[in-house]
């Protein structure tokens, strides 16, 4: 009888989703390189369990982490302790989840009842593939669903194919690579309908999609994404099992073969970047890395992430130029113009390793030095209040901006063909 108690109790630990109660998320802000490497030896003590939102491999860059309740007075003495300063950002993570699930909750209720599709909320994966199915039987002369593989758990990888002719060169978007980003599955998603409906109404898109294919992937790490909805709010990596480990995922933008094992990924399989045992081991990464190199025509890659309103180009891996470093950058500029145009919201630019961090096998690292000149990574709103909490009322504006930024960016690659 105990041993079915004690079973009993396992399983519902297994099936119960993670709760966040008392959690903070701080603000930590080194003012120099030696507060930065004394947050560097807290990131090191692993027992802690922190979550590093942001790394602290810039002193003059704010670092995010969250902070599960039982170790935040250790981590608060140890701040105070080094003149550390640092500021509450979130102050309990629990009730703003519970905020998120409550919304969800109403808008798929509504959802429901009338029929009518709300590209302003937050779905889970099944809605989510059906708010895609919905754009291709209403636009299936222009958009068609092509499935490129299947997840490690098996769910299908689906991306939407925007052509009206055969033959073309290409430009690839995708999204939600790391599955707790959900304002990026849901920017994607509103944009594929903006591609979809404005087909035919503006000229700027008209004439890309008369010259150019263009591949949207709006849930590039479905596994992670549904587990994120179900069971940890907080999941960045995917769900493959690790040899060997307790652990569980690889972080799929460190499983790229570019510059793989190197600066900014971790070989412990229970830190959130950790690489994988070799390049391309996640099915999701060989998955895509393999229709890019099978389709030969791709002529731009563009990945959105989120937070901290930057637009990126190579390199992560190393800290050089690449060979078109003033291209890139008058592109990004001209992109973080026309973004914040709408709203005013400010986005750096630069490369990866000189704007936030190095970081090895990340993916327009290898698209790049694969040759696909333009390959650029959006940062999403916002620069630390919510992180990836972004409140769902901002994700059209959210969506709306980008949008901006990434046609200034399409709008290039069509008229400077290579």
């Amino acid at each position: 009888m105990k041993f079915l108690l004690l079973l009993s109790a396992l399983v519902a630990a297994i099936l119960a989703e993670k709760t966040f109660s008392g959690e903070q998320v701080l603000r930590i802000k080194p003012v120099n390189h030696d507060q930065r490497n004394q947050i560097v030896a807290l990131e090191a003590l692993t027992h802690l369990k922190l979550d590093f939102w942001t790394e602290p491999n810039k002193a003059e860059i704010p670092v995010d982490v969250r902070v599960p309740f039982e170790s935040l007075q250790s981590v608060k003495i140890y701040l105070e302790s080094n003149n550390i300063e640092y500021s509450i950002m979130i102050k309990d993570l629990q009730n703003v989840i519970n905020t998120e699930k409550e919304e969800m909750e109403i808008s798929e209720q509504k959802h429901r009842n009338s029929g009518s599709f709300n590209y302003g909320a937050y779905y889970n994966l099944d809605n989510l593939y059906q708010a895609i199915d919905n754009i291709v039987l209403d636009y299936k002369s222009l958009v068609s669903k092509q499935q490129i593989g299947t997840s490690y758990e098996g769910r299908p990888i689906n991306v939407l194919k925007f052509s009206t002719g055969a033959g073309r060169p290409a430009i690839w978007v995708d999204a939600g690579i790391h599955s707790r980003e959900w304002v990026t599955q849901a920017t994607a998603l509103w944009t594929a309908h903006k591609l979809a409906s404005d087909y035919g109404k503006d000229s700027s898109v008209t004439s890309l999609l008369n010259l150019y294919d263009v591949y949207l992937l709006i849930v590039t790490n479905p596994d992670g994404y549904a587990y994120s909805h179900t069971k940890d709010r907080m999941w960045r990596k995917t769900r493959s099992i690790v040899p060997g480990s307790r652990c569980v995922g690889v972080d799929p933008n460190r499983n790229w073969n570019a510059g793989f094992g190197g600066p900014g990924a971790s070989t412990d399989p229970c830190s959130d970047s950790y690489r994988g045992p070799s390049a391309e081991s996640e099915v999701e990464v060989k998955t895509i890395a393999n229709f890019i190199r099978g389709h030969g025509k791709f002529k731009g890659f563009i990945s959105i992430h989120s937070y901290s309103q930057l637009l990126l180009f190579p390199y992560g891996y190393k800290c050089t130029n690449p060979a078109h470093f003033t291209e890139l950058n008058n592109v990004g500029k001209a992109a973080a113009s026309a973004l914040s145009s709408l709203y005013g919201t400010k986005y750096k630019v630069g490369t990866i390793c000189s704007t936030i961090y190095q970081a090895s096998g990340g993916s327009i690292d290898w698209t790049y030095d694969i040759g696909i000149k333009y390959s650029f990574a959006f940062e999403l709103r916002d620069t630390g209040r919510y992180g990836f909490l972004l409140p769902a009322n901002q994700i059209v504006p959210t969506a709306q901006e980008t949008w901006l930024g990434l046609k200034e960016i399409l709008e290039h690659i069509r008229d400077n063909p290579y």
